[in-house]
């Protein structure tokens, strides 16, 4: 056996170890468990085969739109007192149905410049127009309310994926569902607690942490009593945990400023841990200028309460004994690990843009993907073995080569698979079964270019090595042109799309492989046994 042989069967043994390693791992991952299991721990398998959660969203994209006009409303009567302009009311008339439209009443005629110059300062995405009796409409401009519906269901997506990533579910598909209907697809793959994800996706946790002004009270209304049944104009009054000793179920209330000292925009990272008790807390980090302006504000505070709230509520209140910069704690009588787990998460992962509304849900059992395991294995074992028993008759001893090549087009493939950590669904075993018929046409296209250079007189070495080189064209050019078709359904498929697109790609780049260099070497191994002038079965 020359050596330019050599290497090329040393070469592919070497690929064949390399990717059943990249299929079942070492052996003792398997041991015990059968080689499907094995293989099901290596590459990652779609709803459709593991089963999970398949959920569609509704952004409820007004919620962000009212954030906005009512951050409008606070500029307009801030900068208006600044300037020293009347009015008599600044409000939305319909939040439901117009939230990026604001009315505001009672401006003079010689404030109209002032509150001209205020929207074209401060709120530049807004349109004024003037109505009846010195009223005005603020209404935020076509383009921009688009933009902002649309960076609401973006924020979404990936405040969502945050807190899936930090679950550890494999392969989540979140993306975009419907073009403008602000909805998102979720799918989770072998999900066992989707209430749990569920509640983890639709939390808010928006923290800040504010001056206690009041409180505890032991109702609501024992609170408006205490202030002359009005909350003053500087404040809100919040519901809040039970002081120590009270009876389980029992809330305080507190009257808290309406001014955050710091905001959810302002952490930096949140960890579950326990405090000096023992009991399960989520110690916080700020940023640098979070850190600052707590800092400035602690120090003005010195021996005052504060507050953390959270969801608008108060989960903690605390003296301040001197100037913090950047830490604090979050904890609760009945707080559990899991629980702490869950909030330090949402917390790290950001405050949803807006709300969102389930408009589908749908639970895909564990033994309805095995069942479509074994079918859609069962459906390539038997087709794999019609057609190396087809390449055996028809082919005679060269159908040996072809059913050679095939076997290791399949062991790589899966093996690509198993190290790319791909997604493995129903339509990409169906794309694996396409692969091996792709790998049978490229084996039909040489073999019966070789009995063609047989027929015309030529000697075995000369009639393969012909074979090769002009079927080599063709079978780029059928290759290339499937692929490229891949990769469209791969950019703009989804899930299972995307899942034939992948198993179709890395199984057309091990069919030229193997078709091609693997068959070629096979082939020259066979004829370097054969005596001079021997006939080559095919």
């Amino acid at each position: 056996m020359n050596k330019n042989l050599t290497w090329k069967l040393a070469l592919i043994v070497a690929t064949l170890l390399v990717f059943l390693f990249g299929i079942f791992g070492v052996p003792e991952s398997f041991s015990g468990h059968g080689l499907l299991a094995a293989m099901t721990n290596r590459i990652h398998l779609g709803l459709d085969l593991r089963g999970g959660t398949h959920l569609i969203l509704q952004v409820q994209v007004n919620d962000a739109v009212n954030i906005d006009s009512d951050n409008a409303i606070e500029v307009l009567k801030e900068q208006l007192n600044k300037r020293k302009v009347a009015f008599a009311d600044v409000s939305k008339p319909d939040p439901q149905n117009t939230p990026d439209k604001v009315v505001i009443k009672g401006v003079p005629t010689e404030g109209r410049k002032d509150l001209l110059d205020i929207v074209s300062e401060r709120l530049s995405e807004y349109n004024l127009t003037s109505g009846p009796e010195n009223t005005y409409i603020l209404a935020m401009k076509p383009q921009m309310l688009t933009e902002l519906k649309n960076k609401a269901v973006t924020q979404a997506i990936e405040t969502i994926r945050n807190r899936i990533d930090a679950l550890g579910v494999s392969e989540p598909t979140i993306q975009e569902h419907g073009l403008g209907q602000y909805q998102i697809l979720v799918q989770l793959p072998g999900v066992d607690d989707p209430e749990r994800v569920k509640g983890i996706m639709q939390s808010t946790a928006m923290l800040e942490i504010k001056q206690v002004l009041g409180g505890p009270y032991g109702s609501e209304q024992a609170a408006l009593q205490d202030k002359g049944g009005i909350v003053p104009a500087n404040a809100i009054l919040l519901p809040g945990h039970a002081v120590r000793g009270a009876s389980p179920g029992e809330q305080a209330w507190y009257f808290v400023s309406k001014v955050s000292a710091v905001r959810g925009k302002d952490l930096r990272d949140a960890q579950a841990g326990t405090d000096q008790n023992g009991q399960p807390n989520v110690h916080f980090t700020l940023t640098g200028e979070g850190g600052q302006r707590f800092y400035s504000f602690t120090s003005a505070h010195v021996d005052d309460r504060l507050g953390v709230v959270l969801d608008n509520k108060v989960m903690e209140v605390a003296n301040i004994k001197e100037a913090i910069r950047d830490t604090g704690e979050i904890s609760g009588g009945s707080m559990s690990q899991e629980q702490a787990k869950d909030l330090s998460m949402t917390l790290r992962s950001g405050a949803l843009p807006a709300g969102i509304k389930y408009l589908e849900e749908r639970t895909v059992g564990p033994s309805l993907g095995t069942d479509s395991i074994r079918a859609g294995v069962r459906a390539a074992i038997i087709g794999m073995l019609v057609v190396l028993i087809f390449m055996l008759i028809y082919y005679r001893a060269a159908g040996i080569n072809a059913d050679v090549a095939l076997l290791l087009n399949l062991i790589i493939l899966l093996g690509f698979m198993g190290y790319v950590g791909a997604v493995l669904t129903l339509p990409g075993i169906a794309g694996v079964i396409l692969t091996v018929g792709m790998g049978v046409d490229s084996n039909v296209l040489i073999f019966e270019r070789i009995r063609e250079e047989l027929r015309n007189g030529k000697t075995p070495p000369s009639a393969v090595d012909q074979g090769f080189a002009h079927a080599w064209i063709t079978i780029v050019d059928t290759h290339v042109t499937t692929i490229v078709s891949a990769a469209i359904l791969f950019l703009f498929g989804t899930g299972p799309v995307q899942g034939f697109a992948v198993t179709l790609t890395f199984g057309l780049l091990a069919n030229l492989f193997t078709a091609v260099f693997v068959s070629r070497a096979i082939f020259d191994w066979i004829l370097s046994r054969k005596q001079r002038g021997e006939a080559l079965s095919i």
